[in-house]
């Protein structure tokens, strides 16, 4: 027992001897700035500043733009997230079964995740332009031409953009979790005979919830992501619909406005914690239930 302790204690120490380098990095680049930023939103100056309380969160909380930000980032992620979880999971359990050309399908879904982000603009572009691929289609089929990103057709586009784009991703670690399954689960089903609904919600989501659990949140994260794409299709002031929390940062960081911009940051990294803290606390009493 005593060796044991001695190999337990001198392989913690090599695996923390490992994480130091990441750590240092990660608080040098990540944590620190971000509990400066947080230490500015309370003041009204960087430099020289005084204590301001919670002033500059009242005045971004009045600010039409914040709010309008926050609500069309809420849509997005509110829309988006379970219709990318609905398609993938569909896709995974397609892929998983005998399908015909399933390798092919299965390198065409990995395509979107190599594919630079400067090409997949230009390809966004080429579709949704007023002189593009999209409106050349309804221009043959005799309807007007449409505005996409000009106007409330912009959301959905850019839906579809993050869609394509995070789908893949979904997708591989799903059929991860359906091929980590035993297959003498469903045979036992099967000669009891169980339906496929039964299936599914007995075995498939039972066993797959922990992988569920983390795609979700994956999927909520790279939500968050797709200013990039939003940025370089539309640029600096979008259509009001798809205005995001990240373009009013950004608008924030080119008008020096230090202290709104990182109040906002604080309220948007406040929301995905407790939107993770509920996601976990909402695994445990699922785990339990399950139990």
């Amino acid at each position: 027992m005593m060796k044991y302790s001695k190999i337990l204690r001198k392989q913690s120490i090599v695996a923390i001897g490992f994480l130091v380098p990441s750590l240092i990095g990660f608080a040098i680049f990540y944590l620190i700035p971000f509990a400066i930023g947080v230490f500015y939103s309370f003041m009204d100056n960087t430099i020289n500043g005084s204590f301001v309380g919670l002033t500059n969160y009242n005045e971004l909380l009045s600010s039409d733009s914040f709010r309008k930000a926050s609500v069309n980032t809420m849509v997005f992620t509110g829309v988006s997230v379970p219709l990318i979880l609905v398609i993938s999971l569909l896709l995974a359990l397609l892929l998983n079964q005998n399908v015909f050309l399933r390798k092919w399908l299965r390198t065409a879904y990995v395509l979107p995740l190599v594919v630079p982000v400067a090409s997949i603009v230009m390809i966004w572009q080429i579709l949704f332009d007023w002189n593009g691929s999209a409106n050349g289609w309804l221009h043959n089929l005799g309807y007007e031409r449409i505005e996409w990103m000009k106007s409330e057709w912009a959301r959905g586009v850019l839906s579809a953009a993050y869609l394509w784009k995070n789908v893949g991703y979904n997708i591989i670690l799903f059929l991860a979790g359906l091929q980590s399954i035993p297959r003498d689960y469903y045979e036992t089903a099967d000669l009891e005979g169980a339906g496929a609904f039964r299936k599914f919600t007995s075995i498939t989501f039972v066993y797959l919830s922990p992988t569920l659990f983390f795609v979700v949140l994956m999927s909520i994260i790279n939500s968050f992501k797709i200013f990039r794409e939003t940025y370089l299709i539309a640029g600096d002031y979008p259509h009001d619909s798809i205005y995001m929390m990240q373009h009013y940062m950004n608008n924030m960081f080119f008008s020096l406005d230090v202290q709104k911009l990182t109040a906002a940051a604080t309220l948007m990294v406040a929301f995905i914690l407790v939107i993770v803290l509920a996601m976990f606390a909402l695994d445990r009493q699922f785990r339990r239930f399950m139990e």
